[in-house]
């Protein structure tokens, strides 16, 4: 399963990520289809270069031309006048493989809960926060998953 292998990469480098998105959603308990993997991650610049190795070892590659060191520099500028919201990364033979490392939310020190799995563990941000996230992007995907885990209380 390629959620276990992007996480088992991530784990190697040793970035501190949680799984977001519907990934979350559904590991939490609701019922939400999705194709790429939403992260977020401790932001510095030491695990953005992490990240990259991560997925370079996945061959997934980044979308944009976007260093980790431009995006750590300019994550503010990239934000607010590009409107980028994730580093995007595929594998350009299989484009279902796709990870984004959303640039809006840090994971600083929001709680994740592991999800241990046959092929390995799996960090998901913690509900109560997933719920805060989803709210701060308010897009109508984001306000549907709100109340699928609020249901789930």
């Amino acid at each position: 399963m390629f959620i276990k292998k992007v996480c088992q990469a991530l784990e190697k480098e040793k970035v501190p990520y949680a799984v977001v998105g519907g990934y979350a959603v559904t590991l939490h308990g609701a019922v939400r289809g999705t194709i790429d993997i939403d992260l977020i991650i401790k932001w510095n610049l030491k695990n953005l270069i992490s990240v990259k190795r991560a997925m370079k070892s996945l061959n997934l590659e980044p979308q944009l031309p976007i260093t980790a060191e431009n995006l750590f520099n300019f994550r503010k500028e990239y934000i607010e006048n590009k409107n980028l919201i994730a580093w995007s990364f595929t594998n350009p033979h299989n484009p279902s493989e796709q990870v984004d490392i959303i640039i809006t939310f840090d994971l600083g020190n929001r709680k994740t809960k592991t999800i241990r799995t046959s092929g390995g563990n799996i960090k998901i941000l913690n509900k109560k926060d997933l719920i805060i996230m989803k709210k701060l992007s308010g897009r109508p995907q984001d306000l549907e998953d709100i109340k699928a885990l609020k249901e789930l209380q």
